[in-house]
């Protein structure tokens, strides 16, 4: 695992149980990120002035910074602590990255599109349209760290998960026992957990699966160019190891009233498949539990007598 040094900025690679405490970066991408090829350019014996000048670096300089202040010496920061131009290293840090979250000390969110207004605190209108909110990767990084931390624009501190707790909840839909302990996930249901990633998206198809791994705890190899295909794999990974059948209600058109309908009259010719397409397909799952793997066994029988 490489992590930058808070200080020096020098990035650091450790292994095992050599990886030291840090802080870890969650944000959205914009122009001019760091990369790190930025780092290790043979031209250039350490970060050049160009490099300093890149849009990325105020980013990744107020993120050490915090890092510093909150007794941290190195914080993750994805966009320059992954080779990317190596596959097997991206697939290896995608399949590590809920691991990664889960294990560090506090997780700096910056909203980049969110200004903090002092006098009136947080402004929920504004709040809730932060891009953010509507990433996939975002899901994982708001759900495993323990401690949260939220900064605006300018880096000025918005206040933690706990705070922000009901104003995240009603922007996510995710359980609030979810958001204050992540240990609670395998205890909810297949179908609520795809909910939360319904209106979210991601640069390319393929990580519309990908940026799940972590929340339903299942590894798999990344194939980019095998578009919506990866999302059918990340379903057979989980029927693999969950008897959980709210994975198969889902439904393009779901409300809350048509749950009974999807599974007694459900369409064969428009569906070739018994697994969904994204995670849009389960957009009214936020309030189903595992007790309705009782009610598809009541109107389907039980799969496997």
């Amino acid at each position: 695992m490489r992590l930058l040094n808070a200080r020096s900025f020098k990035i650091e690679e450790f292994h095992g149980d050599a990886v030291p405490d840090y802080a870890i970066l969650s944000h959205t991408w914009g122009r001019e990120e760091i990369s790190f090829a930025d780092y290790h350019n043979p031209r250039y014996t350490s970060l050049s002035w160009n490099t300093r000048l890149k849009a990325g670096w105020r980013k990744i300089k107020h993120a050490c910074e915090e890092a510093s202040r909150r007794k941290f010496d190195y914080v993750w920061i994805d966009t320059c602590c992954i080779d990317k131009t190596s596959s097997a290293e991206l697939s290896e840090a995608i399949n590590s990255m809920a691991g990664w979250y889960r294990r560090a000390g506090v997780c700096i969110v910056y909203l980049v599109d969110y200004a903090q207004d002092e006098e009136s605190g947080v402004v929920f209108d504004r709040f809730k349209r932060c891009r953010w909110f509507t990433r996939g990767w975002a899901l994982q990084e708001l759900i495993f760290p323990k401690f949260v931390e939220f900064y605006d624009s300018e880096w000025q501190h918005i206040g933690n998960k706990l705070d922000l707790m009901s104003q995240i909840r009603e922007i996510t839909k995710i359980d609030q026992r979810v958001l204050v302990d992540a240990a609670v996930l395998p205890s909810i249901c297949v179908a609520r957990k795809m909910s939360w990633a319904a209106n979210r998206q991601t640069t390319r198809t393929e990580d519309t699966a990908y940026c799940l791994m972590g929340i339903f705890d299942v590894n798999m190899p990344l194939l980019y160019g095998e578009g919506r295909k990866a999302f059918q794999r990340l379903q057979e990974e989980i029927l693999k190891k969950s008897n959980d059948f709210s994975i198969l209600l889902w439904h393009p058109s779901l409300s809350s009233n048509d749950r009974e309908e999807i599974i007694t009259e459900y369409d064969h010719n428009r569906y070739t498949s018994i697994l969904a397409d994204s995670p849009a397909c389960f957009s009214a799952g936020s309030s189903l539990e595992y007790a309705l793997v009782d009610y598809y066994h009541a109107i389907c029988g039980d799969p496997c007598p």
